[in-house]
């Protein structure tokens, strides 16, 4: 009997241990595993726009703000190349991301994310500056041309700014599918060169714009999503002979497998940042003439970009450099 009694007395004892250092004990903090389990990390991926070491130290701000929204730790990652956001989509390594159109289309088409804000920027749209989700491509010609339609440019040398610009490339080269000076043909690129004589990439649009100057081209293209100053300047020294869009802008997308609470609370935090107060939080990394974000879907916001996709069949092909 005695014996039982000394157990049962330490048993007592112990219980009492355990509860005061429970009671006494730190509870978990934002920093701690136990908060961390709660809440796991977020990574938020960006396509490539400078060099890594930039958009590091460019993110540092923005990164601070979303892990305040968030109660969370947020880590944002700049793959080398478009394809690469992609994949980090697909394969669970980042949660969400900043893309363009076109790579926003393979990653909702490939990694079944969703599509689930629009960037709305400071554009041009003709000669009116506008603050939109979408915006317009130009064929300009030099002022003394006498070219009035694109019709008249068979045979003639052409300026596009990158094979992967939205704008400057997929848009304009699915106008002249429509107008029927490139053939449509199924299961096949539409090619540019069975219209023009000459083809060339010149790598911006600024580069394109100097080659039309420089006499090295018939036409090029100028878009209104790229500086004020720059647009104004080819539309001063230059005449519009065709226009193509609506072109859709930059969107933010969510993994297939992010849960529906950090999703909201991850659109709440970014919707925020179109407040004038933190606006350069995202101008800093990722657009110059962010205005905002408004909420969207893959059906609405690239509608026009699968139509320009299905008329002229072209396939993403990311070249590495």
């Amino acid at each position: 009997m005695v014996w039982k009694t000394a157990l049962r007395a330490l048993a007592s004892l112990v219980a009492v241990a355990v509860a005061v250092g429970l009671a006494i004990a730190p509870q978990p903090s934002a920093q701690t595993p136990a908060a961390s389990a709660r809440h796991p990390k977020l990574v938020l991926a960006v396509q490539p726009t400078s060099t890594p070491e930039q958009l590091s130290a460019d993110a540092k701000e923005l990164r601070e703000f979303l892990s305040q929204r968030l109660h969370r730790e947020v880590e944002i990652v700049f793959p080398m190349t478009y394809a690469g956001v992609v994949e980090a989509l697909r394969f669970g390594h980042a949660q969400a991301a900043f893309m363009s159109a076109w790579p926003a289309q393979l990653a909702v088409k490939h990694a079944r994310a969703e599509v689930a804000l629009a960037e709305v920027r400071e554009v041009v749209i003709g000669q009116e500056k506008k603050a939109e989700t979408y915006y317009f491509s130009y064929w300009v010609v030099a002022k003394d041309s006498p070219v009035q339609r694109l019709e008249q440019l068979r045979g003639k040398r052409a300026v596009f700014p990158s094979p992967l610009s939205t704008s400057g490339y997929v848009a304009p080269l699915a106008r002249l599918v429509e107008l029927g000076l490139v053939p449509q043909q199924a299961g096949k690129e539409a090619d540019p060169k069975a219209f023009f004589g000459d083809v060339r990439f010149a790598g911006g649009y600024a580069q394109g714009w100097e080659a039309l100057k420089a006499r090295q081209a018939d036409v090029a293209i100028i878009a209104g999503d790229v500086s004020e100053t720059l647009y104004r300047d080819v539309l001063a020294g230059t005449r519009v002979i065709e226009q193509q869009g609506p072109i859709p802008s930059h969107a933010v997308l969510f993994a297939r497998d992010l849960d529906q609470a950090a999703k909201t609370q991850l659109r709440d935090a970014l919707l925020d940042l179109g407040q004038p107060q933190h606006r350069g939080l995202m101008r800093k990394l990722v657009s110059g003439i962010f205005v905002g974000f408004k909420a969207t879907t893959a059906e609405q916001h690239l509608a026009a970009l699968d139509k320009f996709l299905a008329q002229t069949q072209l396939a993403f092909v990311e070249r590495l450099h």
